[in-house]
Formats: C-alpha cells, sequence, structure tokens
C-alpha cells in the first residue's frame, strides 16, 4: 500500500524567516504554493520548486494546510479575516497555522474566527532566526487544540528540532513573547559585557571564548557573537520586529498582573536604538545603544 500523498501547503509571506522555512518544505517533498508581495521572492519560490501564487485566494484554493509568516498583528489579522484572505477561500476543514509573532489575544480571537467559518487554526511561532531557519533547527511554540498539533507535527518537524505543544490557543504566542523577553535581555547584557570589556583594555575575542565555556554562554553569546566582534548587524531579526515584540509581552504581562522591572528596561533600550535609527538593522545592534552611552559608538558594517 502506497504512503498517502502529502498535505498540499500555502504558504503566505516571504520574507527573511518564512522563504527559507518554506524551502524546507519543498526539501521535504512538500507541494507548496506561495504568495508574498515582492515579486522576486516569488521567483525564488519558483526555482525551489514551488509554485507562486498571484493573490492570497489563489495561493489557498484546495490547500490543506495554510501557513502564514508575517510581520504583525495587523497584516496576519487582515490576511486572515480580509475579504480576500485565507478564512474566505480556504476549504472547509482545512488547518491554518500561524507562524508569525503576534498577540496572544489576537490569536485566540482569530481561532475563534477560523472554528465559525469551519477551518481550523495553530498558532505556531518560531525562535531561532534567520539561521535557524535556513538550517531547519527552529524551535516552535505550538497553541491549539490536540488533534490539530499532532496533524500539525510532522510538518513542524521539517521546520525545527523543538517542537512543543504549551496549551490552547495562545499560549504558543505566550511562550514567544516569554522568549522575546529572555533574548532582548540576554543580547542587551552581552552588549554591556562587550563595552565593558573593550574599556578595560581586554582582549574581547578572547574573553568571548571563555565566557562561552561557562556559565555566562548561551545560544545569543553563541550566535551574535561575530555580530559584536564585526559590528555587522545585516538583520538575521530586525530591532523594528523586537521592539514590536516587546510590545507584545509588556502588555500582556499587564493583563495577567505580572511584573517585568527588566523587562520593562530593556523594552526602553529597543525602543531608544529604533528611535536612534537602528530598527532595520539586527537585533544585535543593542550593541550600539551601549556604545552611545559610554562615548564609543562605531559606524555598523
Amino acid at each position: 500500500m502506497s504512503p498517502s500523498p502529502l498535505p498540499r501547503i500555502a504558504w503566505i509571506g516571504l520574507g527573511i524567516m518564512g522563504a527559507p522555512m518554506a524551502e524546507n518544505l519543498l526539501k521535504a517533498g512538500y507541494p507548496v504554493a506561495g504568495y508574498t508581495l515582492e515579486a522576486h521572492k516569488l521567483d525564488r519560490l519558483a526555482a525551489h520548486g514551488g509554485t507562486p501564487a498571484a493573490s492570497v485566494r489563489e495561493a489557498v484554493r484546495g490547500a490543506d494546510v495554510v501557513v502564514t509568516m508575517l510581520p504583525a498583528d495587523r497584516e496576519v489579522t487582515a490576511v486572515v479575516l480580509g475579504e480576500d484572505g485565507v478564512l474566505a477561500h480556504a476549504r472547509t476543514g482545512a488547518l491554518v497555522v500561524d507562524m508569525s509573532s503576534i498577540a496572544p489575544r489576537t490569536s485566540a480571537g482569530l481561532a475563534v474566527e477560523a472554528a465559525a467559518r469551519g477551518l481550523r487554526m495553530l498558532d505556531a511561532p518560531v525562535s531561532g532566526g534567520e539561521a535557524g531557519a535556513v538550517e531547519g533547527t527552529l524551535s516552535i511554540m505550538v497553541g491549539g487544540e490536540p488533534a490539530d498539533f499532532d496533524e500539525a507535527e510532522p510538518l513542524l518537524r521539517a521546520l525545527g528540532t523543538t517542537v512543543v505543544r504549551c496549551g490552547p490557543h495562545g499560549a504558543g504566542q505566550t511562550v514567544k513573547a516569554a522568549n522575546q523577553l529572555i533574548v532582548a535581555a540576554n543580547i542587551q547584557a552581552c552588549a554591556e559585557a562587550v563595552v565593558f570589556l573593550e574599556k578595560s583594555g581586554v582582549d574581547l575575542s578572547a574573553a568571548l571564548d571563555v565566557l562561552g565555556g561557562g556559565l555566562a554562554a548561551s545560544a545569543v553569546l553563541s550566535r551574535k557573537r561575530d555580530n559584536f566582534l564585526a559590528r555587522a548587524y545585516a538583520p538575521g531579526f530586525r530591532i523594528d520586529l523586537h521592539h514590536k515584540d516587546m510590545g507584545i509581552v509588556t502588555a500582556a504581562a499587564r493583563e495577567v498582573g505580572a511584573a517585568l522591572p527588566l523587562g520593562g528596561l530593556v523594552a526602553t533600550l529597543v525602543a531608544a536604538a529604533r528611535a536612534q535609527g537602528d530598527g532595520g538593522l539586527d537585533h544585535s545592534a543593542l550593541l550600539r545603544g551601549v556604545e552611545r552611552l559610554s562615548g564609543t559608538t562605531r559606524n555598523a558594517a
């Protein structure tokens, strides 16, 4: 008996993260129809064996699973609920997997709207940045019904190495918000350590090597080490997006009565970096904010 064919995927959003993720599904044998606003990104999808679509409506027609990977709440809401959007044109019973990072409240609301139109929905945001998307090693945190998670899990494991259902609708986004809080605080601490070490006359490369071998080691320190050394801030994850995410975590924490004293400070520092014109740089460019405060600003590579 031949195995069942893999589900047909509609992929909406082919940015820094979305494009390599869709390509990993193609490598795994999934048929993928994709839509994004930039024509050259559709050409890239076609070059990897995907099917470019002229609209969301065209992409989702006949799809078994619709994946959205978009910048923020506004874009996700428009694509899912719009007149030419996912819920209006996906087939009844299709599974919608939103892998964007948006507010937990928004995810829960979209799941209710999907159910009312005969579709199912999971929130499945990711962590790991562009490198994780390319390598297929993302951490994926999922909210939704257990049966829907079980259905989506093989697909998600083509994209990440850590795939965990965290609870009901919105739970994945809540865990992602916590993730972004930890990452921002970690980057800020690393940036402050870099400036402290350099001003003290220490060999920075040697210092980061030894810090990376002790209790101060972290994925952030490992992934961003070269950024700090070279002051190279090509965006793997832009400060603009981390600013959005810090707004999500601080608002969600306020709703549940959780104090974030460090989180509030880091959110302010991220906002300040953005206000200083660094929004399009990688979030490791928080180092530039520490340098400005310390009087040692360098040009970004």
